[in-house]
């Protein structure tokens, strides 16, 4: 849905791109730090309470999750079968550690039932991102859905960071909206494939 946004983004993550690839780093090492940092930071800053820095923290090594694609152009490349394979898998990871530090700290703090809708947010989007790859791992298409990865990232880490700097209710209205779209985005993409695969 916000793919649109990608090219005026990576001509703003041009320049250092180009600088990155003209030091001999490459895509893949953009990808793997990008996930170590979301990681790192997932898992330190939300299980202590830290939403705010948690979420800034990692939104700045999500960033990579684009880098990686504008230092493969600027190393004369369109990027790999590799690349796109580790980059969406390591994906996955990076997702559920954000997810699971969320889940840490709700538990933690007693908020057992956002830590359920947040155990459900990430289970959801999971399936959004397996479903995809297996239609198209059968041969069809599945570029649908109304709550792909970029839409699900701004609105936990949106929600988490600001909602700890005490807007009222934020975090939970986040989370419950975010379920609802990745609930609505997989029926979505799951009757996109019934169509190909069952032509009435």
């Amino acid at each position: 849905m916000l793919n649109v946004l990608r090219p005026a983004v990576s001509r703003v993550l041009t320049p250092l791109g180009r600088a990155l690839a003209d030091r001999g780093v490459s895509p893949d090492m953009v990808t793997a730090t990008g996930t170590l940092g979301t990681v790192a930071c997932a898992l330190y800053f939300f299980p202590r309470g830290e939403l705010w820095w948690g979420s800034l923290a990692v939104t700045f090594f999500v960033l990579a999750d684009m880098l990686d694609g504008v230092v493969a152009r600027a190393r004369g490349g369109g990027g790999s079968t590799w690349g796109a394979f580790l980059d969406s898998s390591l994906d996955r990871i990076a997702d559920a550690a954000i997810f699971a530090g969320l889940i840490f700290y709700f538990f933690d703090s007693g908020q057992r039932v956002l830590a359920g809708v947040a155990l459900f947010c990430l289970i959801a989007g999971m399936l959004v991102s397996y479903v995809k790859a297996r239609a198209e791992g059968l041969g069809m298409t599945c570029d649908v859905g109304l709550a792909e990865r970029t839409e699900r990232l701004i609105i936990v880490l949106t929600s988490a960071g600001f909602g700890h700097l005490g807007v009222p209710y934020l975090t939970a209205a986040g989370l419950w909206v975010l379920a609802a779209a990745s609930a609505f985005t997989v029926v979505q993409r799951l009757l996109h494939v019934r169509r190909q695969a069952v032509p009435e």
